[in-house]
Parts: structure tokens; sequence; C-alpha cells
């Protein structure tokens, strides 16, 4: 019997932001504990998994979560934080493929381009010396720093990381911070 691909589980290596840092080391060690949370948290997860609405009624996925956190990082930090114009990965002509166009056909992809985005954007954060300094890019048509990114970014991560939290515990019963 062939058994179903699975994403890597992942050793909970993580170590919580220092209680004593500088404003820019705590802001990158609150979101670098948050990145590293979602491949703990999916670890051991078929395809199947990853794609099944496990909320009902709602049709959020741990698939569709991975896929928009890599659209978020992508725009974030590429497009804002860098000044390129990266396209999104998943939002070429719907605006919520991102969420709701993944399959079990792609949903381990999905996971892999997640790791792929996130050592390209780190390559951008590094590079922007101030948080106070306006940024490159605009966020509907207004100048923003990286702060605000920083930020942002925490506050997107720890929400959707709760959803996992749901949608895992509802699809094995597996819990944890």
């Amino acid at each position: 019997m062939e058994t179903e691909e699975r994403t890597p589980e992942v050793a909970d290596t993580r170590t919580g932001p220092p209680f004593l840092a500088g404003e820019r080391e705590s802001l990158e060690a609150w979101l670098e504990f948050y990145r590293e949370t979602l491949p703990v948290k999916i670890g051991g997860l078929t395809a199947s998994q990853l794609c099944q609405a496990s909320v009902p009624p709602s049709t959020m996925t741990i698939a569709g979560v991975v896929r928009h956190l890599t659209d978020v990082e992508r725009y974030w930090f590429s497009n804002i934080v860098a000044g390129t114009t990266q396209p999104a990965r998943y939002k070429a002509e719907d605006p919520d493929a991102d969420f709701n166009a993944h399959s079990p056909e792609t949903a381990l992809a999905d996971v892999a381009a997640y790791t792929e985005e996130l050592a390209s954007v780190r390559v951008f954060a590094a590079r922007a010396a101030d948080l106070d300094a306006a940024l490159p890019g605009l966020r509907h048509c207004q100048e923003l720093n990286l702060r605000w990114v920083y930020t942002h970014l925490i506050e997107e991560y720890a929400r959707h990381l709760g959803h996992i939290d749901l949608l895992r515990e509802c699809l094995d019963g597996s819990t944890g911070y």
C-alpha cells in the first residue's frame, strides 16, 4: 500500500525572542519566531490534510494560509521593502487565489515555495538599514517604514498561526504553541 507524501516533521527547536533587546532585534526576533513556528505546526501533514477545510462553515485551509503567507512575505519585503515589482505567486487573476486555488497536487510544492520565499525576503530585510527611513515601495500611494512592515507581519503571522492551530486540531488533535 502506497502512503501519501507528507510535509517534513520539524523538531521544535524554537527559542523565544529575547526579553532585553533593542527595537530592531526584538521585531526581527518575533517575526523569525513566527516564521519558524509555521513548519512546526504543519509538520507531518499530507497534501490532502493541508487542503481540508476543517472548521465549517469556513473554507479556510492550511494550504491556503501557507500560500497567503508566501504572498504576504513577497509583497511586503520584495515589493515594499526592496522596491521590486515581483508579481504575487498565487493571485494572478483571482485576488483570493492564495486562499482558494490550492489543491492536493500542488500543496507540498506550495509549502516548499514558502521556504524559498523566506530565503529571498530575508536578504531584502537585511539590506534595509533603518527602521525609520521611508521604504522604496509605497502602500496605497503612501510611504511607510520598516518598523511598520515588521509590526504588520508579526500581526499577520499571529493571526494566521491561530487559524492553523484550529485547523490542525480539527484534523488530528495536534495542539501547541
